[in-house]
């Protein structure tokens, strides 16, 4: 009796055993066969090693438990800044750091992890931007990378895209970030910029001071035909004082026909001359 109850129980913990493995067995599989592909990434499906080119979107999917795993690429915005050194077309020396804000086109993220895989980054964008940054650069003169900053971005930033956009990467924003140059450089710009402030004073202190001439010239002209015609209407009335002081009260007659003429009217009267 005691040998078939241990029989029983060495029965009853075996099957209990396999139950057991059968249910983590079972979980294990329900948990391999899907996947949840987060928010702003694709998921690429990797079967025994070969890459599917049907990516999948965000959210749950099915897909083949252990046989077949899946790779998530980051669509999203994603920023690097890269370091260059170049030369200018007048052979000066420049330092620069260009932020690049670049992402992967979702429809290209069974491609790219198939011919690059995740570390993109460091295979393809900033390999592309140490180059780009060198050859735009070599474009212009010293001064010229500083004048027209806003074209030498442009440039670069279509020559990343050209070589970048064949493997689904696109570039959202380019910005150069800053353009170091040698000591005995920044010191040349600095006194050329001086030199160009004084000679802008200059010019504009000239025309000041030919306006102010000109103003004074023609106040000179207005006050001289001022004191000119008072001068005129002064001496006339001195004439006529002396004329009426040295005046006897004879009227001077003249001869012609019957009776002397003279015109009164002419003549003012000697108070009205005095005042």
């Amino acid at each position: 009796m005691e040998f078939n109850k241990s029989k029983f129980n060495k029965k009853s913990i075996k099957t209990s055993i396999i139950i057991f493995i059968s249910i983590v067995a079972i979980l294990i599989v329900g948990f391999s066969s899907y996947t949840v592909v987060d928010a702003g990434h694709t998921g690429v499906k990797v079967t025994l090693g070969k890459v599917s080119d049907n990516v999948l979107t965000e959210g749950f999917h099915f897909k083949t438990p252990f046989l077949t795993s899946i790779v998530e690429i980051d669509n999203r915005v994603t920023k690097t800044e890269v370091e260059s050194n170049a030369a200018s077309k007048d052979l000066q020396s420049i330092s620069t750091k260009v932020a690049v804000n670049f992402r992967v086109n979702s429809a290209h993220s069974a491609k790219i992890y198939k011919n690059v895989g995740n570390d993109f980054t460091n295979v393809i964008v900033n390999p592309a931007i140490q180059e780009c940054v060198k050859s735009v650069a070599a474009k212009y003169n010293a001064e010229q990378l500083i004048t027209n900053r806003t074209v030498v971005s442009e440039g670069m930033e279509k020559e990343i895209s050209q070589k970048i956009n064949p493997y689904g990467l696109n570039i959202e924003v380019l910005n150069i970030v800053n353009f170091d140059f040698s000591e005995e450089f920044s010191k040349a710009i600095e006194a050329k910029q001086t030199a160009q402030q004084q000679a802008l004073k200059a010019e504009q202190d000239l025309a000041r001071i030919k306006v102010e001439a000109q103003q004074m010239v023609e106040k000179a002209k207005a006050e001289s035909e001022a004191y000119q015609l008072k001068n005129q209407q002064l001496t006339e009335k001195v004439i006529m004082m002396h004329f009426v002081e040295k005046w006897d009260g004879k009227l001077p007659t003249v001869t012609s026909g019957a009776s002397p003429l003279f015109d009164i009217n002419s003549y003012m009267n000697k108070d009205s001359l005095k005042n």
